[in-house]
């Protein structure tokens, strides 16, 4: 996976556009505040965010959880195939996202931060600069997030989700008053750890928490990765679309 080249022309474009921008270290006279730029890997491939503890569900979701799993017992084992979303071509959104085999390029700027993942070519903004989430924001597969710093340790809260994903992939439910709070902290040059508590009012009877931790790749670039959608697709799109032979135009 290394030395490969980036895919979007605009993710290039703006990355470009960026390099003369100061690092948002520099808004902090005492230099404490961290920077998270990089192409980052999770350390370990995992399925959920807490295998210790399962999720507290309430007895609606616990009925929905049940129905993804059908029989599963094993919490090692991910939710059946005929009910997960991105089976149906929808996104795995966040923060399901973060459970992907596929890295994540971070560009941190003076008042946003975005995360590029490779899985599916998502694309997540963080804002930095105070605001909130507008009256009326639609649901959506990432939703709408906004962060602060706490020394250290950025603080995450993201809110407005589609409650059509899953939180990881053993088949979790949610609802739309999933609200995910992170507390992302870089302890060392290569190594960023992210506490992740879930509130759900109507999923959950109490907070869950899950954690993540992402190793530095310094030698990676993001690439353009096929995903279920395209792989299904591909080969009916190329039997029934006008290709041709195109030395022969007079076919046409």
């Amino acid at each position: 996976m290394q030395n490969r080249l980036t895919p979007l022309a605009g993710w290039l474009v703006m990355a470009l556009s960026l390099i003369a921008v100061p690092r948002l270290a520099a808004q902090n006279p005492s230099g404490s505040t961290p920077d998270f730029s990089g192409v980052w890997m999770a350390n370990e491939n995992v399925r959920s965010f807490n295998f210790q503890e399962p999720p507290p569900l309430a007895p609606r979701a616990a009925e929905i959880y049940r129905a993804n799993r059908n029989g599963i017992a094993s919490p090692l084992e991910a939710g059946v195939d005929i009910m997960d979303p991105s089976i149906y071509c929808l996104s795995d959104g966040f923060p399901r996202v973060y459970l992907s085999n596929y890295p994540v390029e971070i560009v941190q700027v003076p008042g946003r931060l975005y995360m590029h993942f490779e899985s599916g070519h998502l694309l997540r903004r963080v804002y930095l600069d105070g605001r909130i989430m507008p009256d009326g924001y639609p649901p959506s597969f990432m939703g709408f997030s906004s962060g602060r710093w706490d020394r250290d340790t950025l603080v995450i809260e993201t809110t407005g989700l589609t409650e059509l994903t899953w939180i990881d992939r053993t088949g979790t439910p949610h609802s739309d008053a999933l609200r995910v709070v992170e507390r992302m902290r870089r302890p060392a040059q290569n190594t960023i750890e992210i506490d992740l508590t879930f509130h759900d009012s109507k999923a959950f009877t109490k907070p869950w928490t899950g954690k993540r931790v992402l190793l530095l790749q310094p030698d990676w670039e993001i690439i353009e990765q096929n995903g279920v959608c395209e792989d299904r697709f591909r080969e009916d799109f190329s039997r029934k679309s006008l290709r041709g032979d195109w030395a022969n135009p007079e076919q046409y």
